[in-house]
């Protein structure tokens, strides 16, 4: 009986060992890619540093991005609006499009594919793309609109037009990846269930509300949390659709937190205030979904 027992854990001890040595360069790569930067950019932020000379400045970072840099509350203001438009109307159309091709439809396989395929192409010629559509001299958008009899607009150079029309451009890249997810979600969902509830009279709307949406609640909340952190990080389109003429783009009227992040360390050469606002962006990253996985789990 000892033996069996020593025999078994000496089993479960070699089990482990060859986990852990499996996944031992994995977890190497990981710290390299992630932890060291991370740590790197903590260390950083309390410094000044221009790539030519370092000076320990404690909190002073912090302090300036707070109390005097209004191009930081710019940022933040522009991104916290990015999260409150986008985030809801990328979880409802995503869901809206999983809900129609969760039906039986001739062409499923196409319609799956033309919504997933602007999730795999790459951000750069998507934004290039869109900065040709929303051109205001031959622009796609402008001539549709002009066969309405609608004046042309400067989408990507009127302060009022630009954020929104970035918004568009992120919002339809993203929809088709999570309402794959959904579709995933709304296959797993036991017909069982829904035959059940119809025989005790319940409608299409009670089907919903009662049972797919309470049974989508883990899929939902992954969605959102991986929302709010992709449109935390966004940068790519506001870089491309800003770079070029600075003193025709409204580049301020654009500014979120990670392009403020790339002016600040790759072009005015602060390096140490660019790693306090990264390690700010972090925190606020980090509390926010604590609080989306908070709220899910007391629901």
């Amino acid at each position: 009986m000892f033996s069996s027992k020593k025999k078994l854990n000496s089993i479960k001890f070699q089990q482990y060992l060859f986990c852990f040595y499996v996944l031992f360069p994995t977890i190497v790569i990981f710290a390299i890619t992630r932890f060291i930067p991370i740590g790197g950019t903590f260390y950083l932020s309390f410094y000044k540093w221009d790539f030519l000379s370092k000076s320990f400045i404690g909190f002073s970072n912090f302090i300036t991005l707070f109390q005097q840099d209004t191009r930081f509350h710019q940022a933040l203001w522009h991104t916290v609006l990015f999260i409150i438009t986008s985030l809801p109307l990328i979880v409802l159309i995503s869901l809206m499009i999983a809900i129609l091709l969760n039906r039986k439809i001739r062409f499923y396989s196409f319609y799956e594919f033309v919504y997933f395929l602007p999730a795999v192409v790459s951000m750069v010629p998507i934004t290039f793309i869109w900065k040709w559509i929303y051109d205001p001299d031959y622009g796609l958008l402008n001539f549709f609109l002009s066969l309405l009899g609608i004046s042309p607009k400067a989408w990507l150079l009127d302060p009022k037009l630009a954020l929104g029309s970035i918004m568009v451009i992120v919002i339809w890249k993203n929809i088709g990846y999570y309402a794959v997810i959904f579709l995933v979600g709304l296959k797993g969902i036991s017909r069982q269930y829904y035959e059940a509830a119809e025989l005790d009279g319940a409608n299409k709307q009670q089907l919903f509300v009662y049972i797919t949406l309470p049974l989508l609640k883990p899929i939902t909340l992954f969605v959102i949390v991986m929302v709010t952190i992709t449109i935390f990080n966004i940068f790519t389109p506001v870089y491309v659709m800003t770079s070029g003429d600075y003193n025709a783009s409204p580049v301020d009227s654009v500014r979120v937190l990670v392009y403020d992040i790339y002016q600040n360390g790759f072009r005015y050469y602060r390096m140490g205030y660019a790693s306090a606002e990264s390690l700010l962006l972090f925190i606020i990253v980090f509390i926010i979904t604590l609080i989306q996985l908070k709220i899910a789990k007391s629901e």
